[in-house]
């Protein structure tokens, strides 16, 4: 049996390109479709296209966490076995454990003769929202023998989007996620990690569906598709590369540059949903104190009681490497926490 992408027994996550309904594209790290089956195998079948770094899918297969490497050029199957015979209804969800350092197209599942393709769970009711750099989205956060330090030298084996603070916490508040998060990204273009020498902002991101320019043209995103109740803006911390002006002058011209940007920016996620609350953070990667004091400046002159800053108890002080997978559970704590604290009321709608 091929179960093509358009079946309506199968259950999407994550801001994806699904103008071809039969090759939809997952792009940002948290994207996954889900299904429940029964048989004693399955086949994904996926096209990958790389940018950089060796590229890996995530799935859960009952409960149970695995990984493959994606390989090769053109469209290709990989073969999941069940490890527990004795089940006779089995739930699967296919996740993209990392950024667009790569985007693969699905083109659907095949089950064994014998099996059958039942309803999915459908989405949350609850709904949030990230915009972030490599921290929001997981990277090398398997590295748990490098936690509070220094990278290892990895290519992309250690990322996975599902130890990352933001799926960590949506899933400890039960709320679906779409997790805009870029490695590399700092606000504006020009500066940041992604992409270099031409750098490529959330800016230029945020507002998009494909956006890595060495992967083909940029599409646009259409916001009316999924409204989130609840918004997290985590940038600011790639922000001072190749130059930290913010820590050496916080009232000079190019700080107050990135203060209207940045504010400029925050308008616009709220224009794209009048009614969220956004939280604006950074998280415990090493940054100097004065981004974080530029976003409560921000957060100040706007004015707008569903807009708050979060800082975390170690905020820009954690760690000097990525954050790994006990230390997002430990943020994903304190934030789910504050949001909490906001009460139930913000799911309303």
């Amino acid at each position: 049996m091929f179960i093509k992408p358009d079946c309506a027994k199968l259950c999407y996550s994550g801001r994806m390109d699904d103008s071809d309904k039969q090759a939809p594209v997952m792009v940002y790290p948290c994207s996954y479709v889900r299904m429940r089956f029964t048989g004693d195998s399955l086949q994904v079948h996926l096209e990958n296209h790389q940018a950089y770094f060796d590229n890996y899918m995530g799935y859960f297969l009952d409960g149970r966490q695995g990984v493959f490497q994606l390989e090769g050029a053109g469209r290709q199957a990989y073969h999941i076995s069940v490890p527990d015979r004795a089940r006779t209804v089995h739930d699967f969800m296919l996740f993209k454990r990392m950024d667009a350092c790569h985007h693969v197209v699905f083109y659907g599942f095949s089950l064994p003769d014998a099996g059958q393709i039942l309803d999915a769970p459908g989405p949350k009711s609850r709904r949030m929202e990230f915009y972030g750099d490599s921290v929001s989205a997981g990277e090398v956060s398997e590295a748990a023998a490098y936690a509070g330090k220094e990278d290892p030298p990895h290519n992309g084996e250690y990322s996975n989007s599902w130890y990352s603070y933001a799926w960590i916490t949506a899933r400890k508040l039960d709320a679906e996620l779409h997790d805009i998060a870029q490695g590399g990204a700092a606000l504006m273009d020009r500066t940041g990690w992604f992409c270099e020498p031409d750098a490529v902002g959330m800016e230029s991101i945020f507002d998009k569906i494909e956006y890595n320019p060495q992967l083909g043209k940029s599409r646009q995103w259409d916001f009316s598709k999924y409204t989130p109740h609840v918004v997290v803006i985590a940038i600011g911390q790639n922000d001072s590369h190749p130059d930290d002006y913010m820590a050496a002058d916080p009232h000079g011209r190019k700080a107050k540059e990135w203060k209207q940007h940045y504010g400029k920016f925050v308008k616009g996620i709220r224009a794209a949903y009048p009614n969220a609350w956004i939280i604006l953070a950074t998280t415990i990667l090493q940054h100097h104190v004065h981004w974080d004091q530029a976003v409560g400046e921000v957060c100040s002159r706007i004015g707008d009681r569903k807009v708050r800053q979060f800082c975390y108890r170690r905020n820009g002080c954690g760690t000097p490497g990525h954050i790994r997978a006990a230390e997002a559970e430990q943020m994903a704590d304190e934030l789910s926490a504050y949001i909490k604290g906001l009460g139930d009321d913000i799911w309303a709608g």
